[in-house]
């Protein structure tokens, strides 16, 4: 096979992003040396508009859309995503055939006051981006005041620092790739506050045409980061999941077999819907159908039908 000679890496600008695609253009010079590969760096209308929450303007895709015009005109021959800022439904002509090894998915508490979300006394502020950190966090911790928190990481860390808020909660993630861990004062568990599908990972995205291209991209998969991704997107996929929604999807393989958990819930957390799967994980997208519909049984087509009142009921 013909190694390649160049290529363009579409990111966003932020600090976060261009670490994402500074770690893939390293890995692809260690496959293939001789190859020339640049970074195209790009403000997108989601990094542009931060007074508004994302379930506001338009989500998920606010942050890939320049990203896929570069891909559409050649300007650029891949770009470079945070799996859990990609819509699970990816449009015609474009693709996405790695997911790298997954990372930290937790989140993390960030706070210059306190130790541990649950030692927040009441009336404090609690920032966040996320519907779904909001609904845990009002689940257990119903006396907090939580607040939206938009910008880079950057921004919201010093949205923090200035006082606007007792405390934020952020990506484990990000924090950890960009030598910011002494920020974390603790790790919010899974089983505290159920991740984002495909947080922690990254993705890939390309032209569905560009076969040689997928070619040359896939020593950089990871089955297992995979697997895990395309069962809890399956689950986000099958309830029309967006930034509209508190919704949360988390898999994980152990003894070979995939284990998925999936959260529905309503913004102030005065109810959550929970179900699980586990099987084989090469019926990932199927087992995060099963957690959808056990989901969609427990009542969750009642909540997306509020929350989504321009789509049909799921």
């Amino acid at each position: 096979m013909q190694h390649p000679s160049r290529l363009v890496i579409a990111t966003r600008a932020s600090r976060l992003a261009l670490w994402q695609a500074y770690h893939v253009r390293e890995q692809l010079q260690a496959l293939y040396p001789d190859c020339q590969v640049e970074l195209l760096e790009m403000t997108t209308k989601g990094d542009r508009i931060l007074d508004r929450t994302l379930s506001k303007i338009g989500g998920k895709g606010l942050f890939i859309k320049e990203l896929e015009t570069a891909l559409l005109d050649g300007t650029a021959d891949l770009a470079v995503h945070s799996l859990k800022d990609v819509p699970v439904e990816l449009t015609t002509p474009f693709a996405m055939p790695v997911i790298m090894e997954r990372d930290d998915p937790r989140d993390a508490f960030v706070s210059n006051t306190y130790d541990f979300l649950s030692s927040m006394p009441a009336g404090s502020v609690l920032g966040t981006s996320s519907l779904r950190r909001q609904s845990q966090a009002k689940e257990l911790f119903p006396h907090l005041d939580v607040k939206p928190l938009r910008g880079n990481l950057d921004t919201r860390l010093g949205k923090l620092d200035r006082g606007d808020y007792d405390a934020i909660v952020l990506a484990a993630v990000g924090l950890k790739r960009l030598k910011l861990t002494d920020r974390i004062r603790s790790f919010i568990e899974v089983d505290q506050s159920l991740p984002s599908a495909g947080q922690g990972a990254l993705g890939i995205e390309i032209m569905a045409s560009r076969t040689d291209l997928a070619q040359w991209l896939a020593p950089l998969n990871c089955s297992e980061s995979t697997a895990r991704s395309l069962a809890e997107r399956a689950v986000s996929r099958a309830l029309g999941g967006s930034c509209q929604v508190p919704l949360a999807a988390y898999a994980q393989i152990l003894d070979n077999s995939l284990h998925i958990r999936g959260l529905v819930a309503e913004p102030d957390g005065s109810r959550v819907l929970r179900a699980e799967a586990t099987g084989d994980p090469d019926q990932a997208e199927t087992l995060g159908n099963q957690v959808a519909q056990e989901l969609i049984d427990s009542g969750a087509d009642a909540i997306l039908a509020r929350l989504l009142p321009d789509q049909d009921a799921v």
